[in-house]
């Protein structure tokens, strides 16, 4: 490249986004980042929406923790947020069952070591303080699982994502928060894929004193915006008085942006980090947009499209291994068996993303973030079974299609 070289125009065509996340963004989202006025961050609309949003993340978690705000940057920059408060030494026990909550492991592991164990490996370093619970790809993390491993171990934080996207698996909440309780453990969960689907309220979970999630999964707030977290006052206080090493992802010092000072809501914000106004016009209209939904009707709604989308790749010969609402993930059938990439970049090169996992083993994943219709279940499933039959599979595409206008007759007279 020199001076002189000057590329075509970036034209990004319009795609269906069936995976895991992100997913497609509500036009009222895109048109409330686009109509936003050039402002300062500091200007008083920007700060006034910045406090709105973090009233309406408090009602979508179902929480009263005043330290509950919008992290800029994707799920991963508010789970840094939320993992920043482990330090170096500190006892964790966290529970991977795929590739995220493993990722989520592997940052525990070198918050926590020391500086000679990160030396000693610093891309992934042994942390002898961490204690890393694997359970199988495509299985939960359990109940059993959690009481023995927080009662032999005993630590000072326990992880665990909700929902794991990498396999598809719902983790037991209920346990998790009861079992740190039982046994003096800080939980912290990854709740990325599950809020904004799943009809559930933090303060019901009180062994769990800290939640990260993020902005292009259920929240449905792209472009990339602001990733919810909420602490509580036992969180807080952790990081009150051990303090935390980062300026610009310190969960308290990042909150004094969203009018939270000595876990008091004020008038307005102090600087912190310079926020885009069209940012936060646009997650102000997400947030709205979940709430107009209504928590309750959203996740009956996920729950009622993916049993659809499940009945149609079950009777294509998948065999589906997840328990999200939000995504199915599957096993081709044997025919295709070790094709599983194939069939997933012949999908996305005619504008259909779906996804394989990410680890072993190879796996198919299709989402319905923001495709709660059954036009848009129609146009997953006929364009999933195309492309199967375009690779051997022999499928009757108008039985499929029958069988999916069947399944929403029949529901919606039972309604």
């Amino acid at each position: 490249m020199t001076e002189r070289t000057l590329y075509p125009e970036l034209s990004i065509p319009q795609t269906l986004a069936a995976g895991p996340g992100p997913g497609n963004t509500d036009p009222r989202v895109l048109a409330a980042f686009a109509n936003a006025g050039l402002a300062d961050h500091m200007q008083a609309d920007v700060l006034r929406g910045m406090i709105e949003c973090k009233h309406m993340l408090r009602a979508i978690w179902g929480t009263r923790n005043v330290y509950t705000y919008g992290v800029a940057g994707t799920g991963w920059s508010g789970l840094d947020v939320m993992l920043n408060a482990v330090l170096p030494g500190d006892t964790v026990v966290a529970f991977a069952n795929g590739t995220f909550s493993g990722i989520d492991a592997l940052t525990i592991r070198m918050k926590a070591a020391t500086r000679e164990e990160l030396r000693a490996n610093p891309m992934d370093p042994q942390a002898a303080s961490v204690t890393v619970i694997t359970v199988p790809h495509g299985q939960s993390v359990t109940a059993e699982v959690i009481e023995a491993a927080l009662k032999d171990k005993k630590p000072k934080w326990a992880f665990m994502a909700h929902w794991e996207t990498g396999s598809g698996r719902i983790n037991d909440l209920r346990a998790f928060s009861d079992a740190c309780l039982r046994h003096g453990a800080m939980g912290l969960v990854d709740a990325v894929s599950s809020l904004g689907v799943d009809d559930f309220s933090i303060d019901d979970y009180p062994g769990v004193v800290g939640w990260a999630s993020c902005p292009q999964k259920g929240i449905l707030s792209l472009p990339l915006t602001y990733a919810p977290v909420s602490f509580t006052d036992r969180f807080i206080e952790e990081v009150r008085t051990n303090g935390c090493p980062s300026y610009v992802h310190h969960p308290i010092l990042e909150a004094r942006h969203w009018g939270i000072i000595d876990g008091q809501d004020v008038a307005a914000g102090t600087y912190h980090r310079t926020h885009s106004g069209y940012a936060v016009a646009a997650f102000h209209e997400a947030l709205r947009i979940n709430l107009q939904q209504g928590r309750t009707a959203k996740a009956r709604d996920y729950a009622h499209h993916e049993q659809a989308l499940r009945q149609a790749v079950t009777a294509m010969g998948c065999e589906v291994t997840s328990n999200m609402t939000s995504l199915v993930v599957l096993n081709l059938p044997k025919e295709l068996a070790g094709r599983e990439k194939e069939l997933v970049q012949a999908c996305r090169a005619k504008g259909f993303g779906i996804w394989p996992t990410l680890s072993e083993p190879v796996q198919v994943r299709i989402g319905i973030l923001n495709q709660l219709s059954e036009a848009a279940i129609t146009d997953i499933v006929q364009r999933f079974a195309e492309a199967m039959k375009a690779m051997g599979a022999k499928l009757d595409l108008d039985e499929i299609s029958e069988n999916l206008r069947q399944y929403y007759r029949i529901t919606l007279a039972a309604e």
